[in-house]
């Protein structure tokens, strides 16, 4: 009886989650100028719309470019701070990682609003780079808080056993703090491009001409829904799940 329940509850609780993202896929392929029931039969014509839109495919390449720069600046700025607050005693750490962890209590929306006041006051014109350092705010207290919580002490004897043998403090972080990090340094970059890749308040409120896919998609929603708004949702949603998989392989992968 407890089984069939667990079962059961499995089964909804998949159902709950997945079951708006296969509406929406099955209704990316309607033979149909509106994604609404009943189901008039499969096209590609919609994606072939997509790929074929120039905006589309810009804001595409765009979003691939802010979160692959974006989360490699977080990595490597959480990389560091991580190292040497677990590193080097100094007054009031404590406070520090305090305060690097705390974007991640604060609304997207508060961060990209004390962003645009700042920008506006610098005079730094909204494009591209100011949505990537508004996701580097974002991402680099996730980025260290990942590798912090990986620092032990097996990798703080490789680090003394280094500086003993006389490599310069540049060489232990690179060739031997890092690479023992590798498997969480990879889960937090893949973290972070996935949250930059689909995120949409910062992106909208810290972009003008040059806009990455998420405020493309809401622009299409202006107009209404379309399978071509689902096509493009579709796409989103297998880019982020091709992520995820690949992180699976590549990083969790249990190794004997």
């Amino acid at each position: 009886m407890i089984r069939t329940l667990s079962w059961a509850y499995l089964a909804v609780a998949y159902a709950f989650v997945f079951l708006p993202v296969a509406v929406l896929v099955a209704f990316s392929f309607q033979d149909g100028r509106l994604p609404v029931p009943p189901f008039k039969g499969v096209t590609l014509d919609w994606y072939a719309k997509v790929l074929g839109n120039d905006d589309l495919t810009a804001a595409l390449l765009n979003s691939l470019l802010v979160a692959v720069v974006s989360s490699l600046v977080a990595l490597i700025l959480g990389f560091l701070a991580a190292h040497a607050l677990a590193r080097v005693r100094l007054p009031g750490s404590a406070l520090m990682r305090g305060v690097l962890i705390a974007p991640m209590t604060v609304s997207y929306l508060i961060v990209a609003l004390g962003l645009l006041n700042l920008f506006n006051l610098t005079g730094l014109r909204l494009s591209l780079l100011t949505a990537g350092i508004g996701h580097v705010v974002v991402n680099l207290p996730l980025c260290f808080a990942i590798t912090y919580a990986a620092m032990g002490d097996h990798q703080r004897s490789a680090e003394r056993a280094a500086r003993d043998l006389g490599a310069p403090e540049w060489k232990v972080v690179t060739l031997i703090s890092a690479p023992m990090l590798a498997v969480p340094l990879a889960a937090a970059f893949f973290l972070s491009v996935t949250f930059s890749w689909d995120e949409f308040i910062i992106a909208f409120l810290l972009t003008r001409f040059d806009v990455t896919l998420p405020v493309e998609i809401w622009s299409m929603l202006k107009s209404g829904l379309s399978p071509a708004t689902n096509a493009v949702g579709s796409l989103v949603f297998l880019v982020s799940v091709t992520l995820v998989i690949l992180l699976e392989l590549t990083v969790f992968r249990k190794r004997p």
